[in-house]
């Protein structure tokens, strides 16, 4: 799962509430937050590991000045985490280029998940946002795809990555990051969107104008909330069973975000040839 929870911007308290109540009731294995806070007092993803009884790691960004200016908070930093059914075996943060963009200090986090089958290879990261930033998040990308590259190994299990790239799935940022509709960021790696198996009746738009804290931007909605699986494992192991949004609905007279988030079921088992 994937999901951008909005940091502490409008009613986060009973925001993360309801954030909260759409987990319980999902019961996901692995989650890739964005957009999680943390300050002196409390970090969002270890209180919602410890409501959950899940595992949790996370990464700040290194400048989060424009955050704080944006919502008149400077008391909590920003950045993205995992939460995880299972123990974290091991961690590894990576900076992304701000390639002439505006530079928050974004990251990317790698979870070593000690799954019961196999250790699974769990990625999440938060692109540059501004709709005329596509070269940056093209040099983003980039970076993100060595990473992957660098942390893929040691299971059959295929990575996972997730995020909010901030990009359409048609732009030049995602087929790169793909592999499979232009030339790959790094030669011969592959990452599948999960999405591609959803029905086409499905709803998709994961920044949808039906969410009133959409509506206010008078921007379009679009899918822009990803998860991406390298190839199947043996027998298909790690191959996408389904896909679909959560979070997309107010809960308690609350909407959790104004991001809607992807839930993808992957095989944990191969097939027999």
């Amino acid at each position: 799962m994937t999901w951008n929870v909005w940091w502490r911007f409008g009613p986060w308290e009973r925001r993360r509430e309801a954030i909260l109540a759409v987990l319980r009731d999902l019961e996901p294995d692995l989650v890739g937050l964005q957009e999680v806070w943390a300050d002196e007092e409390e970090n969002l993803a270890a209180w919602l590991g410890g409501e959950l009884g899940m595992h949790w790691t996370w990464a700040a960004f290194d400048m989060p000045g424009r955050w704080h200016r944006r919502a008149g908070d400077a008391s909590a930093e920003v950045g993205v985490a995992v939460l995880s059914r299972w123990p974290v075996a091991g961690r590894d943060v990576v900076r992304l280029p701000a390639a002439g963009g505006q530079d928050d200090g974004r990251v990317a986090l790698h979870a070593l998940v000690d799954a019961p089958a196999h250790p699974v290879r769990f990625f999440t990261t938060h692109l540059n946002s501004a709709p005329y930033e596509s070269a940056v998040r093209c040099a983003q990308v980039t970076a993100l795809a060595g990473f992957v590259a660098d942390n893929r190994g040691g299971t059959p299990f295929p990575p996972v990555l997730t995020g909010d790239y901030n990009a359409l799935p048609d732009s030049d940022e995602m087929r790169k990051l793909g592999g499979y509709r232009t030339a790959p960021a790094v030669a011969g790696q592959v990452l599948l969107d999960a999405w591609e198996y959803a029905g086409p009746a499905v709803p998709s738009a994961t920044w949808d104008v039906a969410n009133p804290y959409v509506a206010r931007t008078f921007e379009p909605g679009g899918r822009i909330d990803y998860v991406h699986v390298g190839p199947p494992g043996p027998g298909g192991l790690g191959r996408v069973r389904s896909v679909r949004r959560a979070g997309d609905g107010p809960v308690g007279g609350v909407w959790p975000s104004d991001h809607a988030a992807v839930v993808a079921d992957l095989a944990v088992e191969g097939e027999e040839p």
